[in-house]
C-alpha cells in the first residue's frame, strides 16, 4: 500500500510518500511543493492543485493523508492551511482517494513516542523508521513523511484480525510481541537518552577537562 502523506500549507507544501508491506515501511519520494509570494491565491491553489496531481498520477497512492485543521491563535495561518487542505482534498476526491486525518499531536505519538517531541525528534524518528541515510528536510517534508508513517501504521492496525493469541484456527492469528516498526520506536528513543547517534556512537559533546 502506497500511502501520500501531506503537511498543508499555501506558500509551501509539504509532501511524503511511503510504501506499507505488511510491518515495513520504506520512502518512496518526499520534499515540497512551493508557490511564489508574487502569484495571487488562486494562481497559488492552482499550482498545488495541478503539483499535487501530478503526484498522484505518478505514484498512484491508495490513501491520502492529511493534517487535520485545528484551532491556532494565528488566524492568517489557519486560513492558509484550510485553503491548501482544501485543494488537497479536491485532488483526493478527483482521483477516487480514500483521506485519513490526524492532529499534530497524533502524528507525534505515532512517531517520537509522545505528543511533546520537538521539529528535529520527528525527524530524527522519521529518519530511523524509514531507514534513511540522513535526517528528512525541510521540515514541512519531514512532517509530511510523519503523517504518512502515522496513516500507514494506523490502517495497519486498523486491518488486523483482532483474534487472541491462542486462537490458532484463525487464518492470520494476531501477531504477538513488538512489530519492526514499535521496536524502531523504542530503540531510538533508547537511543536519544542515552546520547547516541544512529551508528550508535556518543553524540554528546565531552566537557572540557579542567586542571586540578
Amino acid at each position: 500500500m502506497i500511502i501520500l502523506g501531506i503537511d498543508p500549507g499555501t506558500a509551501m507544501l509539504g509532501f511524503g510518500i511511503v510504501e506499507r508491506t505488511g510491518p515495513r515501511l520504506r520512502a518512496i519520494d518526499y520534499g515540497v511543493i512551493s508557490t511564489s509570494s508574487r502569484l495571487t491565491l488562486p494562481e497559488r491553489l492552482e499550482a498545488i492543485y495541478l503539483a499535487l496531481t501530478d503526484l498522484i498520477e505518478l505514484h498512484a497512492p491508495a490513501i491520502v493523508g492529511v493534517e487535520r485543521l485545528f484551532f491556532t491563535k494565528n488566524v492568517q495561518t489557519a486560513f492558509a492551511v484550510g485553503q491548501a487542505r482544501g485543494v488537497v482534498l479536491l485532488a483526493a476526491a478527483q482521483h477516487d482517494l480514500e483521506v485519513r486525518e490526524a492532529t499534530p499531536n497524533e502524528v507525534k505519538v505515532a512517531t517520537a513516542g509522545h505528543g511533546g517531541a520537538g521539529k528535529e525528534q520527528v525527524q530524527r524518528m522519521v529518519q530511523v523508521v524509514l531507514g534513511l541515510a540522513e535526517m528528512p528536510t525541510p521540515d514541512d517534508a519531514a512532517d509530511a513523511l510523519a503523517i504518512a508513517i502515522c496513516v500507514a501504521n494506523r490502517e495497519r492496525s486498523i486491518s488486523r484480525i483482532p483474534t487472541g493469541p491462542l486462537d490458532r484456527s484463525a487464518i492470520n492469528p494476531a501477531p504477538s510481541g513488538q512489530t519492526p516498526y514499535e521496536k524502531a520506536v523504542r530503540e531510538a528513543l533508547r537511543r536519544e537518552r542515552l546520547g547516541l547517534d544512529p551508528a550508535g556512537h556518543s553524540s554528546r559533546v565531552p566537557e572540557p577537562k579542567t586542571g586540578s
